[in-house]
């Protein structure tokens, strides 16, 4: 079996690694700064668990390597000009956007697009960096360095987030996760619930546009789509080319986990459809100390990035996961006094789903 590479080093190449071990794949994270000559890059197959980086010596080495999966996918996507242009291209929903090149734009914006203007950077704003929420009187809170590298969507009114979680195989096969409810505070996801079963018009219609999405780029692996939940049906808001946040539920509720179903997309193993079996909670914790009392709760698996814990720095996650949703229901509100008092409204929306 080839070794894995994965581009990054953070919690999802950490993640990926604790994947291939039970199937006995070397998986590689290695940070931008590697030197090239320490890994074993030309046996291994090439992801990544970041959309966009800086060149190096190592990301001149892989810019040329002949297995680096989704090499130029990556780029395409990391761009949100570029990512929305695929998806008008492919004619799926999204939110009313265009280019913001110039200030003298702003009342065409406004006539367009309606009274509340979302602007995100065309690259590197994740977790709600990078991204204004303005209407027609705040426009002069946008730094001038933004106009030209940011687009604008219009302000969407909507009843929830979802997000599919899907994979590719080689030749062209893709399975689905069912359809997760996410809980974003201030860009940040806080919690996510899955259940076995996922309303059935969502679901058929998610699958759709990630299928159409990841034809047209031959594209190989786990995608995630975050989508808005509209009266007229989901609106695709972001793409991720990479396992993402809001499938870390699988590792402890799936029979197999995001990160074992990318591992098989990219070597060629088997892909066969995940089972998910019972409802899932994971709550993300950003910027929280440890507290091993986490542990006392015996449907509580704790996952820890060993990474030093600092204000919005997403440091570890917690999976719950029970056929039974009083014990699951239990277990939850059990974990708000042992967590800071800003979680608790996240486990109340979890606990408000079943």
């Amino acid at each position: 079996m080839k070794p894995v590479c994965v581009l990054g080093n953070g919690q999802l190449g950490r993640m990926l690694r604790q994947a291939g071990e039970p199937l006995g794949i070397a998986v590689y994270p290695v940070g931008l700064d590697a030197e090239p000559d320490a890994l074993p890059i030309a046996q291994s197959v090439i992801t990544a668990e970041i959309e966009r980086w800086p060149e190096t010596a190592l990301t001149r080495e892989l810019a040329d390597h002949p297995a680096f999966v989704n090499r130029d996918i990556f780029p395409r996507l990391a761009d949100r000009l570029t990512q929305k242009q695929l998806l008008d291209q492919l004619n799926l929903a999204t939110a009313p956007w265009q280019l913001l090149a110039e200030k003298s734009e702003w009342p065409q914006v406004f006539a367009s697009l309606g009274e509340l203007a979302i602007v995100k950077r065309r690259t590197g704003g994740y977790d709600g960096r990078g991204q204004w929420r303005l209407r027609a009187d705040e426009t002069e809170a946008l730094p001038d360095e933004c106009y030209g590298e940011c687009i604008v969507e219009q302000g969407i009114h909507f009843s929830g987030e979802v997000s599919l979680v899907g994979a590719r195989g080689q030749d062209g096969r893709t399975v689905f996760y069912p359809l997760t409810h996410n809980l974003h505070q201030e860009g940040i996801l806080r919690t996510s619930v899955a259940f076995p079963q996922a309303d059935p018009t969502q679901q058929t219609q998610a699958e759709a546009m990630l299928s159409a999405i990841m034809h047209e780029l031959n594209y190989v692996g786990v995608m995630a789509m975050e989508c808005f939940v509209t009266p007229e049906g989901l609106l695709i808001n972001e793409l991720a080319p990479r396992v993402h946040n809001s499938g870390h539920w699988t590792q402890n509720g799936a029979s197999i986990s995001q990160f074992e179903l990318h591992l098989r997309a990219v070597l060629g193993l088997a892909l066969p459809q995940p089972v998910v079996f019972a409802p899932s909670v994971m709550v993300n914790l950003i910027g929280t100390a440890l507290n091993r009392d986490w542990l006392q709760q015996p449907l509580v698996h704790l996952h820890w990035y060993d990474k030093e814990v600092r204000p919005g720095r997403k440091v570890g996650h917690l999976n719950l996961t029970d056929s039974d949703s009083a014990r699951l229901t239990a277990a939850l509100k059990a974990l708000v006094p042992m967590l800071p008092p800003e979680y608790a409204s996240g486990i109340a929306w979890a606990v408000e789903k079943f």
